[in-house]
């Protein structure tokens, strides 16, 4: 990084000269303007770090430059002088967007520290800008197909209303970006926005973590804690993977939503809350309800909004757009120079299927960012996995001027069920999962499709 640009802009050449020499001594580069035109023609050359700006100048005066500096650059940082200040005129210049106002005489050292002050306030202005971007960067929902746009105005018009949420999708299809677009887009916005993953806390922890604890509660409780729900109290709590709670905490959840009250574990006092939430699950959470693992009430009591995130292999004119995305994130990321994309190595993204969905093409584009040491990427970058072509949809299903709909119906089927049991190693209970069928019901399709099955339960890729 270079040395800071300051630019000097007063009608006294001796007060020019005294700064410049001041300001040069300490390391800065110093440019210098005698009026407010001649700083404004600086500007459209070189945008400097600080500006010192005299107020009374020939021509336009400092005011007005200083209104015209920052219609040029918003951003800018100016720090105004004057001989003949009044406290009206300093006011007037902070409306402006001035950082601060100094009076002549100068007082050299002062104005020093006033330089360096500023500097250090416009580079945490330009940090926390950067970080805001990485931010906004990392939570945007990238994609022009129909499906995501969809998605998009639901958000829009939910989001500014406190009715629940519940998010379905495969892992990896982007459900807790949605749950924290939602989150933005609420009126809650500016209060928390708390997140429980369901699946990574053990049952006999799970009530704590929610509903919080009293001293003493339990063995190891030797404090009160507050749960995500005290903790969440004016925003938003995220349920993720509610599919995967016990039966016993998703009474006492239920209870919460009906009620608005919850207690800590061991007490008896109800506490107040007021929270939004929004679940997710990467289940069939109707399948769930059938096999007696998940309440029917409670479902119904979160599905108010329902929102069903789709695989990337059902919107795969999207991936080009999430490589450039991602390409663009972690470069900067990881301050390097933007990477382009070889076209042999783009087609072969876009044919693979992505059984991870958005969440593995994003793991991926970042190791090609940290791995690749050219500024560009081929197709020898990519995992091997990547690089061999994966059928999607039913480009090479084959069909004949005999078939009806019927057929043609059972010959994408057999294609498809095909390519998911091919993905779960051909585990017919996985695969089931995965389709949110119960697994009897993909049996029967695989032996009406003519898909043998072995003797273990996993199937057989002959068909007949």
């Amino acid at each position: 990084m270079g040395k800071p640009v300051i630019l000097v802009v007063d009608d006294e050449k001796s007060i020019r000269s005294a700064v410049s020499g001041i300001l040069e001594d300490e390391g800065f580069v110093v440019r210098l303007a005698e009026s407010g035109e001649k700083a404004l023609d600086v500007l459209e050359k070189e945008i400097p770090d600080l500006v010192l700006l005299d107020i009374w100048l020939p021509g336009i005066d400092g005011l007005d430059t200083l209104t015209k500096m920052r219609e040029k650059v918003p951003e800018l940082g100016v720090i105004m002088i004057s001989g003949h200040g009044t406290i009206d005129t300093a006011v007037r210049a902070t409306k402006l967007g001035a950082l601060n106002f100094i009076e002549k005489p100068l007082s050299l050292h002062r104005l020093l520290i006033e330089v360096q002050q500023a500097l250090k306030q416009k580079a945490l202005e330009r940090e926390n800008r950067e970080l805001r971007m990485q931010i906004e960067m990392q939570y945007t929902m990238v994609g022009n197909s129909a499906v995501i746009q969809e998605i998009r105005r639901t958000i829009e018009t939910a989001g500014p209303s406190n009715g629940r949420v519940l998010i379905s999708g495969e892992s990896g299809t982007g459900k807790e970006l949605v749950a924290k677009a939602i989150h933005r887009a609420s009126q809650r916005a500016s209060a928390p926005f708390v997140e429980v993953n369901c699946a990574a806390i053990p049952d006999d922890l799970i009530e704590s973590e929610l509903f919080g604890h009293e001293k003493g509660a339990f063995t190891n409780a030797t404090y009160q804690k507050k749960g995500k729900f005290e903790l969440a109290h004016g925003g938003t709590l995220f349920l993720d993977e509610i599919g995967d709670m016990s039966l016993k905490t998703q009474s006492k959840v239920l209870r919460a939503l009906e009620e608005g009250v919850i207690e800590r574990v061991g007490s008896t006092r109800s506490i107040p809350i007021d929270v939004r939430i929004i679940a997710a699950s990467n289940k069939n959470l109707l399948n769930e309800i059938e096999k007696n693992t998940f309440r029917e009430d409670l479902f119904y009591r979160l599905n108010v909004i329902p929102i069903h995130m789709p695989p990337l292999r059902e919107h795969s004119e999207d991936i080009p757009l999430l490589i450039n995305h991602y390409l663009e994130y972690y470069c900067k990321e990881y301050g390097k120079p933007m990477k382009n994309i070889l076209q042999d190595a783009l087609q072969a993204l876009k044919k693979y299927s992505w059984p991870g969905n958005v969440r593995e093409l994003k793991n991926e584009i970042e190791r090609l960012v940290i791995m690749t040491p050219l500024a560009v990427i081929k197709l020898d970058d990519l995992r091997d996995s990547l690089k061999q072509p994966t059928s999607q949809g039913n480009n090479d299903i084959e069909f004949t001027t005999q078939d009806d709909l019927k057929s043609a119906r059972e010959k994408f089927e057999q294609k498809f069920i095909l390519e998911r049991l091919k993905e779960h190693n051909w585990n017919v209970t996985q695969t089931a999962q995965h389709l949110g069928i119960e697994r009897s019901n993909l049996h029967r399709k695989l032996k009406q499709l003519g898909i043998q099955t072995g003797s273990n339960g996993s199937a057989d890729a002959r068909t007949n």
